[in-house]
Parts: structure tokens; sequence; C-alpha cells
């Protein structure tokens, strides 16, 4: 009888150890680590190589169009860092046409070629509407932000669509950022960015991006369009669209300051 207690025992004793290890296995898959989401969500957002497009934005006021800007982005990807260096050229309107952004680390800076002088500028300064000069550069944020799995949430998406997703809270590692700290909603299924919140220092709330308009571009769907709702009026919105995408070598000299005033458009 003692023998087949013990044998009952074992039994269970490997039942509930095989059962803890089925749980944390489906728990593991079923939530990956924090900066791995980020991390696939930048790829989602971003190509593996350099590559070009243009950005064309859009504010409203209290729904009538208030102001409108294009540029053409060149970005490609520091093999020591990894993260995204662009030189921006402003296409639109006539009286900006020609001038330059140039962002290398977290070092940004403007160039006016009625001037000839490149000045440093903030990433957290307004270029159009709700967007920031930081907005329109390509970023990967898992190397700017510390990744925490607030948990899952079903949110309406910018088409208002239902969308699981994980929400993701980011932390900035240093000053440099546009943003202080990030709440940033991602699929479950494919890392698709949904979502985000903005937020200052002190807290209070920036801006609401919504990520849209997914289409094929340079080998996966990739978001072609995003929605920034600011944070205290949400009558003031910026549409940015993003399109003319492909993949293009973009030179050292390019991605150099010193270089600035010798740009010329191909």
């Amino acid at each position: 009888m003692r023998d087949r207690l013990g044998i009952f025992k074992r039994v269970r004793t490997v039942r509930w150890a095989a059962l803890s290890v089925a749980l944390w296995a489906t728990t593991t898959l079923a939530a990956p680590d924090a900066q791995t989401i980020l991390a696939n969500s930048d790829a989602v957002r971003n190509p593996e190589r350099s590559f070009g497009l243009v950005v064309s934005l859009v504010s409203y006021k209290d729904g009538k169009q208030n102001e409108a800007s294009a540029l053409a982005v060149y970005s490609r990807a520091d093999p020591k860092s990894g993260q995204f260096r662009s030189l921006l050229r402003f296409i639109n309107p006539k009286r900006d046409a020609g001038k330059l952004m140039l962002k290398s680390g977290n070092d940004l800076w403007f160039f006016d070629p009625a001037s000839k002088a490149s000045v440093p500028i903030s990433p957290q300064q307004r270029l159009l509407g709700q967007a920031a000069n930081g907005d329109v550069v390509t970023v990967n944020l898992a190397l700017d932000y510390q990744a925490v799995l607030a948990g899952e949430e079903t949110i309406q998406d910018g088409d208002r669509q239902a969308r699981l997703c994980y929400k993701l809270r980011l932390s900035a590692r240093n000053p440099g950022v546009t943003y202080h700290a990030i709440d940033l909603w991602v699929d479950r299924d494919g890392y698709r960015s949904r979502k985000a919140q903005f937020y200052a220092e002190s807290g209070s709330l920036l801006k609401t991006a919504y990520y849209r308009a997914y289409q094929p571009v340079l080998g996966r769907e990739r978001p072609t369009e995003t929605v920034i709702i600011d944070g205290l009026n949400p009558r003031w919105i910026t549409v940015l669209r993003n399109s003319q995408f492909a993949w293009r070598e973009v030179p050292e000299a390019w991605l150099q300051r010193d270089y600035l005033p010798r740009f010329r458009a191909e």
C-alpha cells in the first residue's frame, strides 16, 4: 500500500512539474521580451538597408487645412550604432525648397542655402503642425528607448478597427531623443505599430499618433500614413504620408555636416 501511495505521489509530482513547464512555455511564447517586441516593430516600420522616400505633411485646425510641406528623405543605418542617419531636403513650399536637415546620431542640423550656414536644432522643435523634426527622421526606437511590457489591450486603430496589441512603455535612454516617454501599441500578430502616445518629461501628453495605410513597400508591409493628434486640442491634426519609396545608396558624404553647402539634388 505504501509503495502504491509513493508511486501516486511521484506521478502527481511529475504531472505538476510537466504542467508548470507547459504553462511557462505558453506564457513565454505568448509574451516575448518587451525589447524584442520593440525591435520587431522597428523592422516593420524601417527598411533594413539604405533607402529614399518622400514625406508629405498636411496640418489641419478645426477641420480646415492650415499648412502643407514635403521633404525628400535619404536614410541609412550606421554600421556601428545601428541607428539611422538621415538627410532631409525640403521640396515644398517653394519658400523652403532646397533647405536641408541632417540627423547623425542624436545631433540634428538645419541648413539654409541662402545663408550657407548650418545650425544645430532640437528634434523636439516643431516642424509643421503637430509634427516635430524628430517625427520625420528614420529611428530605431529599440536603440533609444528601454521597453517594458505593460500588458495586452484591444484598441481601435486609425481606421476604427479592433486590434489585439501588446502595450509597451518606453523610457528614453538619453536626453537627446525626441520624447521623454512613449506608450506604444503593437499588433500581437505581425508586430505592426498601431498607436503611440508621446509624453514630455513632466508627464503631460504631447500627442497621439495612429499608424495606418499599411502597404507592401521595400520587401514587406509598412505603414505609409501617420495621423498625429495634438495632446491638448484633438481638433489639431497633422497627417504624414510616405510615398516614392526606393532602395538607394546614400553616400557617406551626404551625411556629413561640412558637405551640406555642396549638396545637389539628383
